[in-house]
């Protein structure tokens, strides 16, 4: 045996004797306990240490509730034709959306597209024929468009299914109002201010009519 064969033969019995003794020593890591966790719902990845199941992601806003949000802040902004154009996008994915139908009927108004806004409004009464908000801004609509006796079946409609919402007894006499129906008018005007004492601009229109 050559001097170098005899030094490698020694290292590698000191190797192999390292390598056991930290072998069974119980220093080296081991799965599972190799991460120890400071909370209960610390996580090494997406498993959790309590359950070592897969977690559930947070929940993200839905792609309609993104763009909601981005029609929201658009109509903040007064940016009407962006306003309509995630509407217009939300409304492909959820066409019976009541909330999305009402929101671009008031988008469509601020546009002057009132023939649109009709038939948006009109959309949202075959999707939610009991929606009072959905019959009042109909007959606004239908009121601007010079369609004034259908205005006012869906302004009294609006009243049937809400008799103490004063907005709908304002909206009705102004309609009365403007077609020269001012006695009518007035008798509304004094109910949606006795609704609500707060409607200052009723108010002011009792005293014009008296």
């Amino acid at each position: 045996m050559s001097i170098f064969q005899f030094l490698l033969f020694v290292v590698s019995i000191i190797v192999f004797i390292l390598f056991f003794k930290q072998l069974f020593s119980g220093a080296f890591p081991k799965r599972g306990v190799d991460f120890e966790a400071k909370r209960d719902n610390d996580q090494i990845g997406s498993i959790t240490r309590m359950d070592q199941s897969f977690t559930s992601p947070l929940p993200k806003r839905s792609r309609v509730g993104q763009l909601i949000q981005m029609a929201d802040s658009a109509i903040e902004k007064e940016d009407y034709i962006e306003a309509d154009k995630a509407l217009s996008s939300a409304l492909i994915l959820e066409k019976e959306n009541s909330e999305l139908l009402l929101k671009q009927g008031f988008v469509l108004i601020k546009m002057n597209r009132l023939e649109d806004a009709k038939e948006t409004y009109q959309e949202l009464l075959t999707v939610d024929e009991q929606s009072d908000i959905g019959h009042v801004s109909l007959a606004n609509v239908l009121h601007q468009l010079d369609e004034d006796l259908l205005a006012i079946e869906h302004h009294k409609k609006a009243i049937e299914l809400d008799n103490q919402y004063a907005p709908h007894y304002f909206n009705y006499a102004n309609t009365l109002y403007d077609i020269d129906k001012k006695e009518e008018a007035l008798s509304l005007y004094k109910q949606a201010f006795k609704i609500d004492p707060s409607l200052e601009e009723a108010e002011r229109m009792i005293k014009e009519l008296t």
